[in-house]
């Protein structure tokens, strides 16, 4: 994590250099602006850590989501043993196999790691929230907050955000997924999943300039137990930047 969060400080101090944060936008009736407010440009980005790692574990990985020490790899996420098994084999195979080199999208919740932008549209006629994500392919999620339950999984045909629903919970936006595909990479280290995968996310926005997200993981064939990590965004005046993904491969 050590890099990342390195270039992100640097980042920070140029773009934090104008103004200093400020409160936490709302809606006229409280409610939390989880993106920009009327007249203002700006989206999230530069998270604080670089891979998916257990919160509270302390290893050291770079910008990539490469270990510097393999021997960490257990300590990453509480893995089934061919889940460690093949975490390792995507971190001595120098990621060879991550779909994203074949612009295949990140998937959740590695997208909300991936530099290029975020935003998070709240639609208040629909009762659902929009998130929009510059890097990969573009890819975008619908948040379903009209009271509906999360699917059967075993009735849905899994995708790369999975189906979400969510509700308020005070400030805290709290988002629970289901119905995953298995065609992206969990994390940009490699770290697996299965159709299993459930998710329970929450969104808060602390202050102007910072965005709280936590996740907590629940894949019973992949992981030993239910497991936590969050990390904080940050806000970047102006519009995300355009850009494109392009395969090298034959």
């Amino acid at each position: 994590m050590l890099a990342w969060a390195g270039l992100a400080a640097a980042m920070l101090a140029i773009y934090g250099a104008a103004r200093a944060d400020g409160p936490t936008p709302r809606f006229s009736d409280g409610l939390v602006r989880l993106d920009r407010a009327p007249g203002e440009k700006g989206y999230w980005d530069l998270p604080d850590a670089s891979s998916l790692v257990e919160e509270g574990v302390s290893v050291k990985v770079d910008a990539s989501g490469r270990l510097a020490d393999l021997a960490d790899a257990s300590r990453v996420a509480p893995l089934q043993p061919w889940a460690l098994a093949l975490y390792q084999y995507r971190q001595k195979n120098d990621f060879a196999d991550d779909p994203m080199h074949d612009c295949i999208g990140p998937g959740s919740p590695r997208a909300m790691l991936t530099p290029g932008g975020i935003r998070i549209i709240q639609d208040r006629n629909y009762n659902r929230v929009y998130v929009i994500y510059g890097a990969g392919n573009h890819g975008w999620r619908v948040i379903f907050l009209d009271g509906r339950k999360p699917p059967d999984p075993e009735e849905v045909v899994g995708t790369f955000y999975g189906n979400a629903v969510g509700h308020w919970k005070g400030d805290v936006l709290v988002v629970e997924s289901n119905g995953f595909n298995t065609r992206f990479w969990f994390s940009n280290g490699g770290l697996p999943h299965t159709e299993a995968l459930r998710l329970t996310e929450r969104f808060s926005r602390p202050s102007h300039d910072v965005l709280r997200y936590e996740v907590t993981i629940d894949d019973p064939r992949t992981y030993t137990r239910p497991w936590k990590s969050s990390w904080t965004l940050h806000w970047v005046p102006g519009d995300i930047a355009e850009q494109f993904c392009e395969t090298g491969r034959p």
